[in-house]
């Protein structure tokens, strides 16, 4: 298994009566036991979640989602000698999803744009944190300090601000509860302020 399959498009599994999520556990087998069948039956079988996810972490831009995709698959087959099938496939491909993208939105050179403004908080620690995030002035100083964020805080932060996704969908791929995710973003934005009072002073 040197190569991974070619991912069919969002519309690959239409009208595959034959193919049900039922058959998961067992093409999961089967792709471990070397049966490259099972696994182009397993990326159809996920593929509209793993795209669907994409789209929404990239803001409904398709090609960039589709482009993850297929990233997100060639991770999954280098990684496949580790998955020990303790998780569904489903659900380890999506964890595999989360954390390409989260790979993607942290390079330096991206330029996504933040969905709330954030120089207040270093402006005015009183002000609701959860409404902050970046000021145009601020924004390569706010983007050095999110990379330099612990990787725990680092990820609410880009999946939160960057991407848009909602507390309870991070809080179900993470494995946490909303009142972590709430603690981590509180946590992460206390450090972001602080760095860019350091910058100030």
């Amino acid at each position: 298994m040197s190569t991974i399959p070619a991912p069919q498009p969002p519309g690959a599994t239409r009208g595959d009566p034959t193919l049900l999520p039922s058959d998961e556990g067992q093409l999961t087998r089967a792709l471990l036991a070397g049966d490259r069948h099972a696994g182009e039956a397993l990326i159809r079988l996920t593929y509209r979640r793993i795209f669907g996810l994409h789209v929404n972490l990239c803001q409904g831009d398709r090609e960039l989602a589709a482009d993850l995709t297929q990233e997100t698959y060639r991770k999954a087959w280098q990684a496949l000698p580790e998955f020990a099938g303790r998780s569904a496939f489903s659900t380890w491909v999506y964890r595999i999803a989360w954390n390409t993208f989260l790979a993607h939105a942290r390079r330096p050179l991206r330029l996504l744009p933040l969905e709330e403004p954030v120089a207040a908080v270093a402006c005015d620690g009183g002000q609701a944190q959860d409404e902050t995030l970046v000021a145009a002035e601020t924004t390569s100083r706010l983007r050095k300090a999110v990379r330099e964020l612990p990787e725990e805080l680092q990820a609410v932060v880009v999946s939160r601000f960057w991407a848009g996704t909602a507390v309870g969908e991070i809080a179900r791929i993470e494995g946490i509860s909303r009142v972590t995710v709430r603690a981590r973003v509180r946590r992460a934005l206390e450090r972001l302020a602080g760095a860019l009072q350091e910058v100030k002073s």
